[in-house]
């Protein structure tokens, strides 16, 4: 039981930490907690399942027609998994408590990657799960490489395609107008999950560019939320005065 809330700790804090910071970003009309915490809930908890159980029903025939679990395993993780993992995700952004705080363009943004965040804090713990049994010091590194590659691809992917959500809503322009950014989203998962699982570069060097990467896209997602808050401010300030 201690193992375990350990664990439950070590995989679930550093999502939230994000979490907080990505709220934080905003410096003006930050989003409330009650919606960033129903955003990583759903993210932690019916995204996973529904995830899980979308990405079986796909394999399934998918093994069935291959029979070689090399190029399965590449389909789930390239291919299956982005699609369906992103397409469970954003939906937390049309659940009531956070489709009415949707108020500014860049909130889409902030809740896709709560989301996201709640999907990999989950997803650490049954990954940690499995690492336990490799010896401390190789736990330690892969926990490392999900707490900043994984947290930090779900959190700038999923924001990708809330930012679409948000922009559609607001704008109000159909659901169509979310694929590019649903695009995006599959696009960079699955660009993470090639590198990262299949080392075509080699070890350390495929896990180290799948990194820079998820830190490149977080830094993106950061800086679009900045600008548009400043021009939310300019906005506001200008229809005052």
């Amino acid at each position: 039981m201690l193992k375990l809330l350990l664990l439950f700790v070590i995989s679930f804090f550093p999502p939230v930490v994000y979490a907080i910071w990505i709220r934080n970003t905003e410096k003006y009309e930050r989003e409330p907690w009650r919606a960033i915490f129903t955003a990583f809930l759903w993210g932690a908890t019916v995204a996973i399942i529904a995830s899980i159980i979308l990405e079986i029903l796909l394999g399934i025939p998918v093994y069935a027609t291959i029979h070689d679990y090399t190029a399965y395993s590449f389909i789930l993780a390239v291919i299956i998994a982005p699609i369906v993992e992103e397409f469970t995700k954003p939906f937390a952004l049309s659940l009531k408590v956070v489709k009415k705080e949707l108020d500014e363009i860049e909130d889409g943004f902030i809740y896709g990657a709560a989301a996201g965040l709640g999907f990999s804090a989950t997803e650490n713990l049954f990954y940690a799960m499995g690492f336990i049994s490799k010896g401390l010091l190789i736990f330690a590194i892969l926990v490392a490489i999900r707490t900043i590659g994984g947290c930090l691809l779900h959190a700038s992917a999923t924001a990708f395609t809330g930012y679409g959500y948000g922009k559609s809503l607001l704008q109000g322009k159909g659901l169509i107008a979310i694929l590019p950014f649903f695009a995006m989203a599959i696009a960079a998962h699955s660009f993470y999950n090639f590198v990262v699982s299949f080392e075509m570069l080699g070890g350390f060097i495929g896990i180290a560019i799948a990194i820079l990467f998820a830190i490149s896209c977080i830094r993106y997602v950061r800086r679009r939320i900045k600008e548009l808050d400043e021009e939310g401010k300019e906005n506001t300030l200008s229809e005052i005065y």
